[in-house]
């Protein structure tokens, strides 16, 4: 039996400002049958501060940027709704206010062709 799928954050462990710190609070933090939290050695995205991403089979993903270890349980907050949307698309207005303005990019879902 296949679990079902559930939102994967993939933090920056090298960004130099609290990316090691941030991954580490997440992984304590999240609940494994909601969010998997998994950290990857640079997104080359280092002048946008520590970054993610956020991605799901079938839904969009999402580069995140200017993080720190205190949007830890926000982020959680956002993986959620990300993973009840149906697209992956969770406007401004539906995340924690402190995640407004964090979205660097986004990228379509993959499709199975």
């Amino acid at each position: 039996m296949t679990a079902d799928p559930k939102p994967v954050l993939h933090i920056c462990q090298t960004c130099a400002s609290g990316g090691e710190a941030l991954h580490e609070m997440l992984a304590q933090m999240a609940d494994p049958d909601q969010v998997s939290v998994q950290g990857v050695r640079c997104l080359a995205a280092c002048a946008q501060g520590c970054t993610a991403t956020l991605s799901m089979p079938g839904k969009w993903s999402w580069l995140l940027g200017r993080l720190t270890p205190d949007l830890a349980s926000d982020l959680l907050v956002y993986a959620q709704a990300y993973g009840r949307s149906a697209s992956g698309t969770v406007m401004p207005s539906k995340r924690p206010e402190s995640l407004r303005e964090i979205i660097l990019g986004r990228f379509p879902a993959q499709s199975s062709v």
